[in-house]
């Protein structure tokens, strides 16, 4: 174990935005005893506080399911992969004539764009800075998006991604990371998790034999195979304690606290 990648939401973050203290402990034992972080999540740059406050981790993270890599510590952007605006309004084309009733939000290098309608609950802390418009009027050449969200009110996250992806797959990867609410989540074809963290641990000289990773949704899935131990939370999805070789205990009994304490102990780390 020379690399743990574990996503966030719903994996070692909860809904009241928490991360336990037993989490931050075993996170906290693995630096101690060299081993390298790395998190490896859908959310963009703007919400990683939860990191930096509740872990103290300063390094680098992983954002929009592997489209960007950022800098906690400098602050600032290492590298993203980006979609051409052109490719996101043919998407939403197709997606509208699937599902006429779909709305979308754009996640940019500088912003995140939304269509009114998009949330349901305009108190919503985390969007309540941005203002809704349609997209063509509030995206530019100049814009760089990293994430497309298409969302709709009726059916499940998976029967829409069985939908859409085959249908936008030229343009898009699709995925999505929500138990409940069909949305799903768009990036340059060949982009996930997994790409971007194999290219993170070339470049520290770490094989995926050495990485522990941990998740539980379907933007995890390529991460999970990727990864010599890949860990699917017990309360994750079914898709993805399929692909994940392993299973961490549920989220609310501290599952990837429990896998690393076991991992440290059997390296000779004592278990605080």
């Amino acid at each position: 174990m020379r690399l743990v990648a574990s996503d966030i939401d719903g994996t070692i973050l909860g809904h009241d935005g928490k991360i336990s203290p037993r989490t931050v402990r075993a996170f906290h034992a693995c630096r101690d005893a060299g081993v390298e972080l790395v998190f490896v999540t859908g959310r963009p740059p703007r919400w990683l506080h939860p990191l930096e406050e509740q872990l103290g981790h300063t390094g680098r993270v992983i954002c929009s399911n592997g489209a960007v890599v950022w800098d906690l510590e400098a602050d600032h952007l290492v590298s993203a992969q980006t979609l051409a605006i052109d490719a996101v309004l043919e998407i939403r084309r197709i997606i509208k004539e699937l599902r006429p009733a779909a709305l979308f939000a754009a996640e940019t290098l500088t912003g995140f764009h939304l269509e009114p309608g998009f949330i349901e609950n305009e108190s919503s802390e985390l969007l309540s800075q941005f203002t809704p418009a349609p997209l063509r009027d509030t995206l530019t050449a100049d814009d760089a998006v990293v994430k497309f969200l298409a969302i709709v009110r009726e059916g499940t996250p998976d029967g829409f991604l069985a939908e859409v992806a085959p249908a936008v797959e030229h343009l898009a990867a699709a995925t999505h990371s929500s138990p409940g609410v069909p949305m799903l989540e768009l990036s340059l074809p060949g982009v996930n998790k997994a790409v971007t963290l194999a290219k993170y641990a070339a470049a520290l000289g770490i094989d995926a034999a050495d990485v522990v990773a941990f998740g539980d949704m379907p933007n995890d899935i390529e991460m999970l195979r990727w990864a010599g131990q890949g860990y699917a939370m017990a309360s994750g999805h079914p898709e993805a304690i399929r692909a994940a070789g392993q299973q961490a205990p549920h989220f609310d009994d501290d599952g990837v606290a429990q896998v690393l304490e076991e991992r440290l102990a059997s390296l000779g780390v004592p278990h605080s």
